[in-house]
Formats: C-alpha cells, structure tokens, sequence
C-alpha cells in the first residue's frame, strides 16, 4: 500500500533533511488532547535546531499548512467510517494500532535507509522515547497491580472478589480512590487490558520517557516512576507556555468573574444534560462563557437553548461554538474554568492561575480532577450528574465566598511554582536541557 505524502517532499529533498543534522520522527495518537502537545514538543525541538517530520494517520490528520517547518508523512488506517464515528475509544485505538503497525514500520525502513546512505557507520535501530501526556500515571505502570486486585480484568484475570467501581476506598500504594480510577466504557475489555500492557511494556523498552507534567505538579508520583522506571525521565512541561504566553488583552467584565465552560473535544451531554446544565449557569447569577462544540450534544447538532435562558442570561452570558482556550484562560476576567479536566485544559488553567471546577467524564479525566481537587487543593469537584441545582453550587462555591478566596490563593501560588520550574535552573528547564543532550547523543 502506498505512503501519502500531502507536502511532496521530493527524495532529494529528505536526503537534504537527513544530512543537515539531528532529525527527529514524531507520531502522536490521533485525537486532539495528545496532537495539540506534541506539536507543541515539536515546535519547541524545532526551535532548538532539529529536523522534524510528523508521522500521521488519515483521521484527524493535523494540518500541514500550520507547520510549514515540518515535514509530514500520511500513513493509510484503514479505518471505515463507522469505526471513526463509534464512543468506543477503546475498540478505535485497538483499530488504528493494528490497522497502522505494517504501514509504519514500512515507512520507518525507508526513512532508515536514508540514514545509511550518508552514515554507514549508523547502522543501530533509531532510539524511541515515550512521550506521555496524561498526569497522574500511577494507574498507567501499575496496570499489574489493578488486574490482581480485581479492579482491571481481562478475561484471563482470575480473581475472586471484584471491589464495586464507586468504592471511596483507597488503592494500596496509590494516592487514588477505586473510583477515580480511569472510566473506560468498551465493549472489548480484554483489549483494554492489552493495549494498557503494550503501552507499559513499550515505554520501559524506551530510551526515555517525556513527561507532559512538572515536578511541582506530581512530585511523587514522579518519583515512583523513577524507581520503577530504569531509564531517563523528562518532565518538561507545561509545553503550551514554551511557545505562548498571556495574552494580557483588556478586560471587558470585573476581574476574576467569568465562568469558562469548556468539556473539550471528545466529551458529549445529552439534551437533558445541556438543559441542565443551561439552567444551572442561569441560575448561578454568574457572568459565563459557554462553548458548545457542534456535535458535543448527542443528536442534535447545536444546543436547543432552555425558553427564558436568553432573556435570563443577556448581558452576562455568552454561548459560541468555539473559543480560543488559552487566550481565554489568560484574560483577566476569567474566574474560574468549568472543566471536563483533561490534562491540557488542567495545565493550561493552573498556568493562568484560574480555578477549576472539575466535572469528569472518562479515562484520566477522574484522576486529574482528584489531583486538582484533592491534592492540589486548586478547585472544587461536581457530582458526574448534571443537575441545576448542583451546577449553580457549585459555579457559587468556586467563584464567590471563602472557600473561592482560598481556592484562587492557592492556585495563584501554583502558577507562581509552574513558572519557577521553567525558569533557567528549574526542574521543567533542567529536564528539557538534558532531554536535548540525550537526543544529541545518539
């Protein structure tokens, strides 16, 4: 089968590539919250002279024009458009990993090729290094421990007490509860199991692993990794802020009192669910922005506004397809950020020193808002039922009164840490320094 080439690069041209010097073969899972940070690595090795080219499926392709630096390769996922259009992420990840190993490692050969021709001397396999962009991760190496305490089965797991899925008790070992841990709704557990141990066994056979997190972030948990991880660790982010900063622009509302609400772009509600969730920012009293993506409210294409909600919220609400997040977040008028708690939107609003009110709806989503609420201390959390009622104390609870003030505080000295471990000398700026000497190296 043939390799795309959308930029037709032509063969003299990546010889070219390949003799100027350190070239480095990015290829992220194809959904939005992991293209978006490692474009923002490659953009940031860019910066620090490598070769970059960006290996790609066909779905959810990145857009080529916005990296005229880079070089992009397409290879064909064989994916049908059920298969793209399914909730199971589980089944569509297992898909693309079976559907892309041939063509990628048929791509890898050619482009080592082109190594050998101008190093004879380079005849050792390429050295790959994990990048990882959730936070959190004692779930992600332990998965050995959850299958023998019955909490991640497979069908081979042969345990005989399976402890319930909304247990407040806390993991032996682990900072978590048994239910934060990552809701995974498929319809192929055994593949669950399996893409989690070919996920920990290819990072441990890595050269290293990039972290999306700080030290001031997860210190201990990074420092378990260390332990259970003998290869190098990079914790260098937050990777948004090597090549952006705040905006800064003026302020249209009073500081600090708009709601930002934003469930990212996997998360759908239901129409019951955007009913509710409408009428609790009404009742909230709350100044807010409301972005709902087309298609994030499961069979309609666009949210069917409550009667009253506009008469109710005019002057002080806004409801728009699409907002520029990380101009948001930086606008001196935000004052909290409703979150579905993604690790990108997580990091992003505790580098704006913005509180977060943490509704989660899968995967990691859990975990992070347990480290922003729990541990972090830098937000409050909201039951998974959309309720009016529960929506408008909680919007309240974050944004006025003293546990508000104590919230902000708290995350207003975080950002201040966040910014310290990017500063020269930094753990953030220290590992990126020897994360570039290690790729020199090989």
């Amino acid at each position: 089968m043939a390799i795309e080439k959308p930029n037709s690069v032509s063969r003299l041209e990546e010889e070219k590539q390949w003799q100027d010097g350190h070239h480095l073969v990015l290829f992220p899972s194809p959904f939005q919250g992991h293209i978006n940070p490692m474009m923002q690595l490659a953009t940031l090795l860019h910066s620090r002279g490598f070769t970059i080219t960006i290996i790609h499926t066909q779905f959810n392709s990145p857009d080529p024009s916005n990296y005229p630096h880079f070089n992009f390769q397409a290879i064909p996922d064989g994916l049908s458009d059920a298969q793209t259009a399914t909730e199971d992420l589980a089944e569509l990840i297992s898909a693309i990993n079976t559907n892309c190993e041939a063509p990628l490692h048929h791509l890898l050969a050619e482009m080592f090729q082109l190594i050998l021709v101008f190093r004879e001397s380079s005849c050792e396999p390429i050295m790959p290094l994990s990048f990882v962009t959730i936070a959190s991760i004692s779930l992600f190496y332990e998965k050995g421990y959850l299958a023998g305490q019955g909490i991640l089965q497979s069908k081979r797991t042969n345990v005989s007490h399976r402890p319930a899925p909304d247990s407040e008790a806390n993991l032996t070992g682990l900072p978590v509860r048994i239910k934060d841990l990552p809701a995974i709704s498929t319809s192929k557990p055994d593949a669950v199991c399996e893409l989690i141990t070919a996920t920990v066994n290819a990072a441990k056979a890595s050269s290293a692993i990039i972290w999306n997190t700080s030290e001031c972030l997860e210190h201990s948990t990074l420092a378990k990794v260390r332990q259970d991880y003998p290869i190098p660790v990079f914790p260098i982010a937050p990777l948004h802020r090597y090549s952006s900063g705040s905006s800064g622009s003026s302020s249209l509302k009073a500081p600090n009192s708009v709601v930002y609400v934003s469930f990212g772009s996997i998360a759908t509600i239901d129409k019951a669910e955007a009913i509710e969730t409408a009428m609790g920012l009404a009742n909230s009293e709350q100044p807010f922005l409301w972005v709902v993506r087309p298609g994030s409210v499961r069979g309609v294409e666009w949210v069917e506004l409550p009667e009253g909600f506009e008469e109710k919220t005019r002057g002080r609400g806004l409801v728009v397809k699409w907002a520029p997040q990380l101009e948001v977040l930086a606008h001196p008028s935000i004052g909290g950020f409703w979150t579905h708690c993604g690790w990108n939107s997580t990091l992003e609003s505790i580098c704006e020193g913005v509180p977060m009110l943490c509704w989660s709806c899968f995967g990691d989503q859990l975990v992070n808002a347990r480290l922003v609420t729990e541990f972090l201390k830098v937000g409050v959390e909201m039951e998974r039922e959309l309720e009016r009622g529960e929506i408008e104390r909680g919007i309240r609870r974050l944004m006025v009164g003293k546990e508000s003030e104590e919230v902000r505080e708290r995350i207003k000295r975080l950002k201040e840490d966040v910014e310290g471990c990017m500063k020269k000398g930094g753990s953030s700026h220290k590992s990126l320094e020897s994360l570039i000497d290690l790729l020199l190296s090989f």
